[in-house]
């Protein structure tokens, strides 16, 4: 298919690639001087701060609060607990020289911080008066990825990380289903990202943990993306680090621990989930411009024009609106609506002499045909309409493909051919030597035991053996 170098290839072409071009053609990245790290460029950053800042309110309006903690930690921390070390160790960098000479101990470049954080917690916690103790780290972490890709596995990546600790399991619980909830309200709220909510099964376990959570979306190829994860972690790293308080009853008692994570994914996730082949197509509650403004004209046209289309814009912005006017002289109109278009604004508004005289902006949606005239006195209350509207068309979209993809299957035949195009609602035994085959198989892996649902009973699709769960997994490719 014939495409100018501002276009990408086509989805159904070559998804991979799609992704792959889409990302720095929208200027959302560029490659760092490191192999698999990634320089995030002023438009997707901005996409994070949008993300982040929704997602610090949640946090605090739970009663977590923000700290920090140290990029380097001792490696002898990840060895206390003998999961976790064994988990990470094909991921870790680790420094060994500094200060012109080698160290006595190595250190490991943050993969995550459940170690240096239990440190810190031994230190803090004395009594029962102390728990809950709930905090939550922005930081940056690095796991050394042999298959890099921007935004999903890049050797350094950004992320908030909850850590908490508490008196008994039935409190730590209760802390995994807050985590789980906020995680699905922020993909499905901001994101217009449909995830299904529930737990991993034993072989797709955090390192360390007891019981790990998950909200697993659909991508527009029909692969699955583990988009935010929680974990019950039991007493194993109060153990390994001494987490102790002493109870009401004067006895010395472990905490129970948990952590949980999102990180700049979410944005490939995005991408992936709403885009087409003209490029990206954003959720106006992310996107850097909600509306962007063409003038339409040259020379003393433009003079014209551009005042009232700065005037527009500042209206909107006091609405609550991120407009943005395109002031490039040098660039066609014709470029411009494409350069938008696979940048994924959601509006487009275009502004000439003849639409200035009749007090009017022709308006375009980043998915919808055509244009429409927008009165330039109602214009902010008709494109906040309009935002709202097309953020609520995407999750519905989004929604409509993910079950068009998803097939009920009890046969390993309707097996194999679901997981070619998207997910596998199954019935399995549990063993992880079954989900072995059936990875080996298909190449597709257990995403998660959704929390929603009926309970039901049948036999493992692979091998026949009774169901160890009492309801269908989810199983589907993945990032």
């Amino acid at each position: 298919m014939a495409r100018d170098e501002r276009g990408v290839t086509p989805q159904s072409e070559d998804f991979s690639a799609w992704y792959n071009e889409l990302v720095f053609k929208a200027e959302l990245v560029d490659r760092g001087p490191v192999r698999g790290t990634m320089v995030i460029r002023p438009y997707g950053y901005r996409i994070w701060e949008l993300l982040q800042a929704d997602m610090d309110r949640r946090i605090k309006e739970t009663g977590h609060v923000n700290a920090y903690f140290p990029l380097l930690i001792p490696e002898s921390y990840l060895r206390r607990e003998a999961e976790h070390v064994e988990g990470f160790a094909p991921e870790l960098a680790v420094v060994t020289h500094a200060g012109g000479k080698e160290l006595e101990e190595p250190l490991v470049v943050r993969p995550t911080s459940e170690t240096v954080i239990g440190e810190m917690m031994a230190k803090w916690i004395s009594s029962h008066r102390d728990l809950p103790m709930l905090l939550n780290q922005w930081a940056n972490v690095v796991r050394w990825e042999m298959r890099p890709r921007m935004f999903l596995r890049t050797t350094e990546f950004l992320w908030q990380e909850g850590h908490t600790a508490h008196a008994d399991e039935a409190d730590a619980m209760r802390e995994k289903l807050i985590a789980l909830d906020l995680y699905a309200k922020v993909a499905r709220e901001i994101a217009a990202m449909p995830v299904v909510a529930g737990e991993k099964t034993a072989s797709e376990r955090f390192p360390g943990a007891v019981r790990t959570y998950t909200v697993e979306g659909m991508m527009r190829d029909g692969r699955a993306l583990q988009s935010g994860t929680s974990h019950y972690l039991g007493t194993n790293f109060a153990k390994a680090f001494s987490i102790q308080y002493t109870a009401e009853s004067g006895e010395q008692q472990y905490c129970h621990t948990s952590s949980w994570g999102m990180s700049a994914r979410m944005i490939g996730g995005v991408i992936m989930t709403h885009g087409d082949d003209k490029g990206l197509v954003l959720p106006p509650l992310l996107a850097p411009y909600q509306v962007v403004i063409v003038p339409i004209g040259r020379g003393d046209q433009a003079g014209q024009v551009l005042p009232p289309a700065v005037e527009l814009a500042e209206r909107l912005s006091r609405a609550g609106i991120r407009a943005h006017v395109d002031t490039r002289a040098q660039l066609s109109p014709g470029f411009k609506f494409n350069d938008w278009e696979m940048r994924g604004v959601p509006v487009r508004l275009e502004l000439g002499p003849r639409d200035l005289a009749d007090g009017a902006a022709l308006m375009s949606t980043r998915l919808g045909e055509g244009k429409s005239p927008v009165s330039l006195d109602s214009a902010p209350a008709v494109l906040l309409a309009e935002l709202t509207a097309f953020q609520d068309l995407l999750l519905r979209r989004a929604t409509s493909f993910r079950d068009s993809r998803t097939a009920t299957v009890n046969a390993w035949e309707e097996f194999a051919e679901a997981v070619t195009t998207g997910w596998a609602l199954a019935f399995h035994c549990g063993q992880a030597q079954c989900e072995n085959d059936i990875k080996a198989a298909t190449s597709a892996t257990a995403r998660v035991i959704p929390a929603e649902g009926a309970p039901e009973q049948g036999v493992c699709v692979r091998c026949g053996l009774p169901s160890a769960y009492g309801k269908r997994l989810i199983f589907g490719r993945s990032y």
